[in-house]
């Protein structure tokens, strides 16, 4: 790119208005989910007989019989040709990371030489997408390729322009699962099954435990012409190189700032959109770094939660182009400043309105709240290398452990009301329990503020997995990935813990000991055994990493080994017992991950390669050459002695220039030899754990050298957009 060019994008960037935005006349109470075919849409659309039996199969979990699968597709596909659509399709979470999708249109020979339009509930209910082109470990060769989606008829269909998007879940011909929402749903159905079985010692009318998650995602903005112009943004999704610019966010003016009109334009855009498809985005507001921005909804059921921000990750990108932007999801995409997470706020609740995370006003809703708590401790504690491993990625390695994000060895934040609980608990075998507050005042004695309510617990930013009032905040997840994987772990882990946790009470109840007593003891044994997990302090320190250690904690950093959790024997044994997962497809899953692991740094590294040798160098040796000529001009017009004098930058700046280019010249090829041999191991794990341990580390070097030149060649000729140029959005 040219020095010209990249200045003519530059300005063309800082120049750009915001785009207007068709802003409905309505309320959004009026066109929220009007993409969607929800309660109301069936109600519409579906025979009486047909909508009972849907309601009822979707709120007690059963399965929907055949012949009422065909009055449902009937009724679908006149609600989504009176909307516009002309095609179908399965709508699923392969192990990409993102979502999949085949188009199909309504039509079926007439026997006549023409075409009608049909949609069958075998259409509806299953189709066959190609198991062999998908991510699968293993389980299925190129010349194995069935697979099967099927209806998952918890989770609505909805309009995508001139699509009916039906979500589904994707497994292979032998049955085992190839995507998110299937261990997904079997993590729900343990959690449910295991929570009820807790639950109904202080309520016997519980008939469900419900998970519920409320999403947090956080992106970056860049205008577009900006991203076009670096190949690295485009190819990889994080910039590969680039001096942090003199301003960033050091002066913590960006966090909850003004809004930028093209930025609060293309925001409303987005609102509008997630309405009508029914994601109940409430929040929206600066984040940290410069361009960095969140949005966040109503929490909702985890199953619907996660598939409404699977969409929404399609969605943000769409209306970005639309604003002119590039919406960067990638969780390191600049250095220097905050990477981006996806906060996933969790909890559980019952059919019948408790909240189980939830601190009552009286004796047994506090033995209820204690109960759950210690279950939760005890599953973070006796997995949290596998929840670790959960949120781990190519990508969010970047983020964790800076002093920005978690660090990357997971503890529970309790608070300081909750811990003298706990506390308490632990050292008295007493069925007492500290007063467990809700909300209390506080007046700060100035007229015109009202008492201002304070939570029963503080915040803290440094803790992987905090308790946050009424709900625990997994802050670890990274802002790419499906939130799927972080909840199987999760409620899979809690679903144990409920299980193990109800075994232990009844046995004691058998053996003669009264009930609430037998749930405290339980719950004290629970808290004692994890009491490693528990940890308030500050998460960034050194002091905490070597005390992590010494508690038992798992501190891996390296991505590839830390993915070994979800196969040692503790993990297995969980999958295997809640029915979520087996083996094979743990086995299959680590496969993948490895996989993705190597093939990220692969491209990263070919990229960087290819951006230091043909374009950083060529222009580094260019304006070494015109120094060169200028001290060679010198010499010309002043004496020896005095040109010496008056050369002596130019030749200081030769020879760094000179340094800089042997390093990075040196390190690009042996970057290439080192992928060379990685290349030749057939092992995954292997060849991702050489990725990780030789060929990274010289993309770091590159990276370093390649940056010290950015700040010493002539700004006219640097090829690439800045960071100061990228991350201000005018």
């Amino acid at each position: 790119m040219s020095s010209s060019l990249r200045f003519k994008v530059v300005e063309e960037a800082f120049s750009r208005k915001a785009v207007p935005v068709e802003i409905p006349t309505e309320r959004p109470q009026v066109y929220y989910g009007e993409k969607v075919f929800d309660r109301r849409k069936m109600f519409e659309y579906l025979p009486k007989k047909t909508y009972q039996a849907l309601v009822d199969a979707i709120d007690n979990k059963k399965p929907l019989p055949r012949d009422v699968a065909d009055s449902v597709a009937e009724g679908m596909k006149q609600w989504a040709i009176d909307n516009g659509a002309r095609h179908y399709t399965h709508w699923f979470q392969p192990l990409t990371e993102t979502t999949a999708e085949k188009h199909d249109g309504f039509i079926e020979h007439d026997g006549k030489g023409g075409v009608v339009e049909e949609f069958s509930g075998k259409l509806l209910v299953q189709q066959e997408p190609d198991a062999s082109s998908f991510p699968n470990g293993g389980i299925r060769n190129t010349f194995e390729a069935r697979g099967y989606s099927a209806w998952d008829i918890s989770s609505p269909a909805f309009l995508l322009d001139n699509t009916l998007c039906i979500p589904t879940i994707f497994i292979s011909y032998t049955g085992e699962s190839l995507d998110y929402k299937t261990p997904l749903l079997r993590a729900l159905t343990a959690v449910d099954h295991a929570g009820t079985r807790v639950a109904r010692y202080f309520d016997p009318s519980v008939s469900h435990v419900i998970s519920y998650l409320g999403w947090e995602q956080e992106y970056f903005l860049v205008d577009e012409a900006l991203y076009s112009a670096r190949p690295d943004l485009v190819l990889t999704g994080r910039t590969l190189m680039g001096h942090e610019s003199a301003k960033n966010q050091q002066l913590e003016d960006h966090y909850f700032g003004a809004i930028p009109s093209r930025v609060e334009a293309f925001m409303l855009d987005l609102e509008i959109e997630c309405h009508r498809l029914g994601i109940p985005v409430r929040t929206r507001h600066n984040e940290v770094a410069p361009n960095q921005f969140e949005l966040a909804p109503i929490y909702e059921e985890t199953n619907l939660a996660n598939d409404h921000n699977m969409l929404l990750m399609s969605l943000i990108s769409e209306v970005a182009r639309r604003h002119n932007f590039r919406a960067l999801l990638h969780e390191k995409p600049f250095a220097g400043v905050n990477g981006s997470g996806k906060h996933n706020n969790w909890s559980l609740g019952t059919d019948n309105g408790a909240m189980l995370f939830s601190p009552g006003k009286t004796l047994l809703e506090n033995t209820r709240f204690i109960a759950f708590v210690s279950v939760v401790m005890a599953a973070v504690y006796r997995h949290n290398a596998l929840l670790k491993a959960s949120i781990m990625s190519a990508t969010n390695a970047h983020r964790l452990g800076a002093n920005e994000a978690p660090p990357a060895i997971i503890s529970i934040f309790a608070g300081s009301q909750l811990s003298a609980v706990i506390d308490r608990i632990i050292k008295s075998d007493s069925a007492d329990l500290l007063p467990i507050d809700g909300k209390h005042g506080v007046n700060l004695d100035i007229a015109s503020i009202p008492e201002i309510m304070l939570d029963n617990t503080d915040r803290n930013r440094t803790s992987p997995f905090a308790f946050t009032g009424n709900r625990f905040e997994f802050r670890a997840v990274g802002s790419s990935s499906n939130c799927g994987s972080a909840m199987i772990a999760l409620n899979t882990a809690v679903a144990e813990q409920l299980n193990r946790f109800a075994d232990a009470v009844d046995a004691r109840v058998e053996a003669g000991e009264e009930l609430n007593h037998a749930i405290l003891a339980v719950a004290r044994e629970f808290l004692i055994e994890s009491q490693a997990i528990h940890f308030d302090g500050n998460g960034y320190s050194d002091e905490w990493k070597a005390e992590a250690r010494e508690r038992g904690l798992d501190c891996e950093t390296s991505a590839p080994r830390i993915f070994d959790a979800y196969l040692s024997q503790a993990s297995i044994d969980m999958f295997a017992s809640t029915g979520v997962m087996t083996k094979v497809e743990l086995e299959a899953r680590n496969e993948v991950k490895w996989e993705m692991y190597t093939k990220k740094i692969q491209i990263e590294a070919r990229v960087l390669g290819d951006l230091a040798i043909n374009h950083i160098i060529p222009v580094a040796t260019r304006y070494q050459s015109a120094l060169l000529d200028n001290v060679y001009k010198l010499q010309n017009v002043f004496s020896s002695e005095r040109c010496q004098e008056l050369a002596a930058p130019q030749l200081a700046t030769i020879e760094a220039l000179a340094r800089h280019i042997k390093v990075i010249k040196a390190e690009v090829a042996k970057m290439v030899d080192a992928r060379r041999e990685a290349n030749r191991i057939t092992v995954e794990r292997e060849k991702a754990i050489a990725y990780h341990d030789n060929v990274a580390p010289c993309m770091d070097t590159i990276r370093y050298h390649i940056d010290k030149l950015e700040l010493m060649v002539d700004n006219e000729i640097w090829p690439l957009p800045k960071y100061r140029e990228l991350l201000f959005i005018r």
